[in-house]
């Protein structure tokens, strides 16, 4: 493919999946999905009606009894051709992702390339359900704990992963034996619409897996349904806490992960060469519209000249990042998702500058490579002598803006991140291991980053959260996911 080249060549009319059939939706609300780097139309998207939902919701539980009895080693088989039609198909659903959310295609392959890794991980379902058991527990009585899939599974999708998310819990689910239903995100579901098509492609039983767009009456019928047994969610703390109240009240299981208030804290005796690049990344790698971007910049000690060489080398590098389309190779930073995203940033911005945050860097006013409107443009902004208490130092701003601190000591630092009401992913640049040692101890985070500067933790271990970054008891990925879509049957058994 040449740099530029789109694989989404005319507007799509975008259609629900359900019972392994696309169907047309027939709601009259329809709506635009726009590329938010050129603005033009990439598709018509549905908001599905309540027969729509629940049509889905009905194929999962009618396909679920067949799909529970399949072998392991059948249903995996399904995932192994999933996986080949992923990387027969890689370029173009990263290209995909860059062409509706933004971000760089570097990003995007990034996204793509840990979405299969969920894939595989989940091919080791025969391994990873084993139970266990003990003969003899009492005289001539043996006992067993067997897990066993449940049903119907929905996920509600957030926008800034719209290819990835998904997979955190699609595999793990239909591995272990259940059913799902999926409903993207309606500000960029094309990329749920591609892995669909290769689901479908892939040989899954008509039912197993199926597709509902809509906004949020279709994810509250979701909720509400009583023959969804859980849900799983990534968005706001705001609606997580929501949805982990309504899946209570109907006893459904739910992993809500949500929000966050990242601390990036640098300490004297950190490698400033090594460092900022990971900064960068952390901070202004998907437009900042990640749980685990940095926010928060905590510089460690009272010396004056190593706070100016790294806030020096971070203002300096941050203001050269190229920022455009991000089919461009060069491109290091994109857009906004959308116009509101980009209104939210700015009135991040002007609220620090109104309770005295100085923007040393201010991103307002767009620098862009190429010929392309600034609508959901934001150029990378950086605050200095920010305070926690300040609404730009505690609330997410989920764009790129970078807000820096100073504290006396490691003590101070992580003070400073455990009072934040969030603990997503927080992390420490140092070559001290005493220090990194009490502060993976001490601090209150759900993902932990070593001189590390994204804290994403592999497909093979739960992805964490802490505080108003999780609700639910067990998180997606990993072993986690397993057990949250099984149930532990314990069989007693004596024969006489």
């Amino acid at each position: 493919m040449t740099i530029l080249e789109e694989p989404i060549k005319e507007v799509m009319k975008l259609q629900n999946y359900i019972d392994g059939e696309w169907v047309e939706s027939e709601s009259d609300q329809i709506l635009d999905i726009v590329n938010p780097a050129t603005q033009k139309t990439l598709a018509k998207v549905p908001m599905s009606t309540k027969a729509e939902v629940n049509a889905a919701i009905k194929a999962a539980k009618e396909a679920f009894p067949e799909w529970r009895q399949t072998p392991p080693l059948a249903r995996v088989r399904c995932l192994f051709r999933l996986k080949e039609l992923l990387e027969e198909n890689f370029e173009q659903l990263s290209r995909v992702q860059t062409m509706e959310h933004g971000k760089t295609i570097d990003e995007s392959r990034g996204e793509t390339r840990r979405g299969i890794e969920m894939v595989e991980v989940a091919t080791g379902i025969p391994s990873l359900m084993m139970g266990y058991n003990l003969e003899d527990i009492a005289s001539g009585i043996d006992e067993y704990a067997i897990y066993q899939p449940l049903g119907v599974f929905g996920h509600i999708a957030p926008f800034n992963f719209p290819f990835m998310v998904p997979l955190w819990f699609s595999p793990f689910a239909l591995a272990t034996g259940n059913t799902f239903v999926v409903k993207p995100s309606p500000r960029d579901p094309i990329s749920q619409v591609k892995l669909t098509e290769l689901i479908d492609e892939a040989g899954f039983p008509p039912g197993v897996y199926n597709l509902v767009h809509g906004g949020a009456d279709a994810a509250s019928i979701m909720l509400e349904h009583p023959d969804i047994k859980g849900i799983t969610f990534v968005g706001s703390t705001k609606v997580g806490k929501d949805i982990y109240r309504k899946c209570g009240e109907t006893g459904k299981r739910v992993i809500a992960q949500t929000s966050a208030k990242n601390f990036m804290v640098v300490m004297p005796d950190a490698d400033i060469a090594r460092t900022i690049p990971a900064l960068m990344t952390s901070f202004f790698g998907n437009a900042g519209q990640r749980c685990l971007s940095g926010a928060n910049l905590v510089i460690v000690g009272k010396d004056d000249a190593f706070y100016n060489k790294v806030l020096d080398a971070f203002v300096t590098t941050a203001s050269k990042i190229r920022v455009g389309y991000g089919l461009d190779e060069s491109i290091q930073m994109g857009p906004m998702q959308s116009i509101d995203g980009k209104e939210r940033v700015l009135g991040y911005i002007e609220k620090g500058i109104a309770e005295g945050a100085k923007p040393i860097l201010d991103g307002r006013k767009p620098t862009i490579i190429g010929d392309y409107p600034d609508t959901c443009f934001v150029n990378p902004t950086v605050f200095e002598s920010v305070t926690p208490d300040m609404t730009i130092g505690r609330e997410e701003i989920f764009g790129p803006v970078a807000s820096v601190m100073r504290a006396e000591d490691l003590d101070e630092a992580i003070k400073m991140a455990n009072n934040s009401n969030f603990g997503n992913a927080h992390a420490i640049f140092t070559s001290s291991g005493k220090a990194a040692r009490e502060f993976q101890y001490r601090i209150e985070s759900g993902n932990v980053g070593i001189n590390i500067g994204i804290v994403a933790p592999m497909a093979f271990f739960p992805f964490s959260g802490m505080k108003d970054s999780f609700f639910g008891v067990l998180h997606g990925q990993g072993r986690d996911a397993v057990r949250f879509f099984t149930e532990s049957k314990i069989v007693i058994q004596r024969w006489l």
